[in-house]
């Protein structure tokens, strides 16, 4: 099963917009993460759903922060995208006959429960603008102590 990389290319995305661009068309942001507008589009449009973004068409128009990114957490981007499985294992999907298989399933399942709260409570508790100071930081340590709108320069080059 391939990788979803929703959330990662939407929190790359709001690093950008908060540090990089005010607002972006769908065009651009598709640029950013190598895909199509359309692909943006439908991704960006849960995050406007649940008041992380703003959008405007036409002219002038395009993707932009709703609130800091201090005020929005990892949590909830990955909710805005759907909340997508977040991991590729466990018990399968039809019922089992066989008793010892219905033992695995049932721990299999408790374990990744349990993964899944501790992950989703981290999620919580981390903020887009945490990711954003990492970057800073080690932006500033390939390149000394660049302001911002020169790290604009090079995000890509080094990502």
């Amino acid at each position: 099963m391939p990788r979803d990389l929703r959330l990662s290319r939407m929190l790359h995305v709001l690093i950008h917009l908060d540090r990089h661009v005010e607002r972006a068309t769908s065009d651009q942001i598709a640029g950013m993460i190598s895909t199509n507008p359309v692909v943006v589009r439908r991704m960006m449009a849960g995050l406007r759903d649940k008041e992380i973004l703003i959008s405007e068409k036409g002219h002038g128009g395009g993707w932009q922060l709703a609130r800091p990114l201090s005020a929005i957490s990892l949590l909830d981007v990955y909710e805005a995208i759907g909340s997508p499985p977040l991991f590729n294992i466990g018990p399968g999907a039809e019922p089992a006959d066989c008793l010892v298989e219905k033992a695995v399933d049932a721990r299999l399942d408790l374990a990744m429960q349990e993964a899944e709260r501790r992950l989703l409570q981290q999620f919580s508790e981390i903020s887009v603008e945490d990711l954003a100071q990492d970057f800073e930081h080690r932006f500033a340590a390939l390149h000394g102590d660049a302001d911002s709108n020169t790290a604009a320069a090079f995000s890509h080059a080094k990502s």
